[in-house]
């Protein structure tokens, strides 16, 4: 039975609420004993017993309502606001003097909840728009307002929009640490997998190889098979990055590099070389390379998400394909990835054709804050001085199109280093902005 890592999600912003929760219903209490211990000096007392009793009423029916953020809703937000202006402004009709002294008003210093409910709920914009409206009812209150009025409206202002602010970051904070737990939890699953399949699966795949080479004949050839697949379990087990449909029909198939157009020359007089449009084509060279390059492209991501390279890249690797890359997501639009994808192959499928069937491969990817390089090695004779310029000026413009051209089309640049008898180097490099484009 396989256990499954569970990730707990911790609310950062569960006990503001409960908090807020508590503080409204202290703060409705302390108006309605300041009324009692005061009430002697209210002309109009009726007003003020009037409104505190639907205080209290509203405070003890609305306690659900400020328990979480998802019964906070708008249309209770502003109903919640609107309570709190109407006792500011019905201040001065149930105490006519409160005008002119600095006293308090009939909510008090209950009318901060609703905006610290607003802060709460939808940041520190909220705040700033239900404090302005609390400051401009609590002016109006007074005809003539004093120091310590302005005081306390800015004080409100500046605490609620801080308050605001600080669940902003703290909402952020929440979701990149849910993040790195689940990302924590599915290493821990991936390992575990890992180890499991390398005690069973992998073992078995490694002796049908030695037993294969052992017995010859077809059996030999069961046995490289059987060593290719074992490659590609390693990889996907170890990085996750090789797609599972990646099949037994590339290994039936006899394995090598992609051969992806109809009969273009490669740009080195030996053959077809990639397609132009960036479409793969999925015959195979059943007699040159094998073991090199066996990949596909992966599937295509949404038209607008951007693709990450490592998983186009990743099919390509093989036993005689190393593929070395950053760890992290290689993010390029879609197209772009696709092009870059495809330049690759069409570098491996040159060297699946020239380079001999001994020669080895590597990939490496560079991911740059202002571009994507990688970079396509063998250790294969290499190209002879002066061959590609021929090629080109005999019309064979496999290299010149399906790498530079894919690379130019892009905006970037695809260099090739070739010393016979040392190898070929070629390096293709996107700019990131230009890509995107």
């Amino acid at each position: 039975m396989v256990k499954r890592e569970r990730v707990v999600r911790m609310s950062v912003e569960q006990p503001l609420w409960r908090a807020l929760t508590g503080y409204r219903v202290l703060t409705a209490v302390y108006a309605i004993l300041l009324f009692v211990f005061e009430r002697g000096k209210f002309e109009r007392p009726w007003v003020a017993i009037a409104f505190l009793a639907f205080l209290a009423v509203w405070t003890a029916a609305t306690l659900p309502r400020v328990a979480n953020a998802a019964s906070c809703t708008k249309r209770f937000l502003v109903a919640d606001l609107t309570v709190a202006v109407v006792g500011i402004l019905l201040t001065p009709l149930a105490d006519e003097q409160a005008q002119h002294v600095d006293g308090p008003t009939l909510p008090t210093i209950w009318a901060a909840g609703s905006v610290l409910a607003f802060a709460i709920k939808g940041g520190w914009r909220w705040a700033a728009l239900a404090s302005t409206i609390v400051a401009v009812a609590n002016l109006v209150e007074r005809a003539h307002p004093s120091r310590d009025t302005l005081h306390n409206v800015l004080l409100v202002w500046i605490a609620s929009i801080a308050i605001g602010y600080i669940v902003e970051v703290a909402r952020a904070s929440e979701r990149v640490l849910a993040h790195a737990l689940e990302i924590e939890a599915a290493t821990r699953e991936r390992e575990r997998l890992a180890r499991d399949i390398h005690d069973s699966v992998l073992q078995v795949l490694a002796m049908v190889q030695r037993r294969g080479t052992a017995l010859g004949g077809e059996a030999a050839e069961l046995g490289r098979m059987a060593g290719e697949q074992e490659i590609a379990l390693r990889t996907l087990v170890s990085s996750g990055l090789v797609p599972t449909a990646r099949a037994s029909h590339d290994a039936l198939a006899g394995g090598g590099f992609l051969r992806t157009d109809d009969g273009q020359d490669d740009g080195t007089g030996h053959g077809p070389g990639p397609r132009r449009d960036g479409g793969p084509d999925h015959r195979h060279d059943h007699g040159r390379g094998a073991g090199l390059g066996k990949g596909r492209a992966a599937p295509d991501a949404g038209p607008q998400a951007p693709c990450d390279l490592r998983s186009l890249l990743a099919p390509y690797t093989g036993s005689k394909v190393t593929f070395a890359e950053p760890g992290a997501p290689v993010l390029l639009a879609p197209a772009a990835a696709r092009e870059l994808a495809a330049a690759v192959g069409a570098a491996l499928d040159n060297v699946g054709r020239h380079a001999g069937t001994d020669a080895r491969a590597w990939i490496l990817v560079e991911d740059d804050p202002d571009e994507v390089v990688v970079t396509v090695r063998d250790d294969g004779p290499g190209i002879p001085e002066g061959r590609l310029a021929q090629a080109e000026g005999e019309g064979r413009l496999g290299v010149a199109l399906s790498i530079r051209g894919r690379l130019r089309d892009l905006g970037g640049t695809a260099e090739l280093i070739s010393v016979p008898g040392q190898g070929t180097e070629v390096e293709l490099r996107v700019p990131r902005g230009k890509a995107e484009r």
